[in-house]
């Protein structure tokens, strides 16, 4: 599968035209479209590319490989991003988050011109819910209220840990992993999460992906709302 992540990856970085800001994701599939991006900067081949990390670890993995960066506050425009995704459904509404970096892959989603979505096969669902949970980012204050909230939507929530510990974002907030089941309307939910103080931000992104790419065993499609 990561041979077709791969293959995905660098087909969405054909797309990639010198001259532009581009947003870089965050994940196994991404990392893959930064290598990529990284070698044909370094051939010749892209040029005047500048980067602009969804991640502290997108950045420093961008960093060693030499692809120059720049920030949101620099370039308010984003041309084109590419990043993955932890399920997809038929609308190109997305659940995104299971790196931990949704709060800042939304803020380069939103100002990008273009948001091209890498993944493989097995993250396309009918209705978004059936594989992943929503990973919700929260303020560490009063953080069992927003988990008493989120239940009360219907959700099982989960804190987020790492090596035994509370996992905590670029920002120093945490997530409450939230597994709702079939989400039989995304927009709506996202918008209960939109009003609720204490929830920075959500992982189900709504009509801002304008292109797919799936990678297979049948191949590469890409694929357009």
């Amino acid at each position: 599968m990561d041979n077709f992540k791969q293959q995905a990856a660098e087909r969405a970085v054909d797309f990639i035209e010198s001259g532009m800001v581009v947003g870089l994701g965050v994940g196994s599939t991404a990392i893959f479209a930064v290598r990529r991006l990284a070698q044909l900067i370094g051939e010749g081949k892209l040029q005047n590319i500048l980067g602009v990390p969804c991640s502290i670890q997108t950045g420093e993995a961008a960093a060693r490989l030499g692809l120059p960066l720049t920030t949101l506050d620099e370039h308010l425009v984003v041309n084109l991003t590419i990043d993955g995704a932890d399920e997809v459904d038929e609308h190109f509404n997305l659940i995104k988050g299971g790196g931990g970096a949704l709060l800042r892959e939304k803020i380069v989603a939103q100002a990008s011109q273009r948001e091209i979505i890498v993944v493989d096969e097995n993250k396309c669902s009918s209705v978004l819910g059936t594989k992943w949970a929503v990973p919700i980012e929260v303020l560490p204050f009063g953080w069992r209220a927003q988990k008493l909230f989120l239940e009360s939507l219907g959700a099982r929530v989960t804190l987020r840990e790492k090596d035994g510990l509370t996992y905590h974002t670029d920002q120093g907030n945490i997530i409450l992993d939230s597994n709702f089941g079939p989400i039989a309307n995304p927009a709506e939910l996202a918008r209960q999460l939109d009003q609720r103080a204490g929830i920075v931000e959500h992982g189900l992104f709504i009509g801002l992906a304008t292109d797919l790419i799936v990678a297979g065993p049948g191949g590469i499609r890409h694929l357009k709302p």
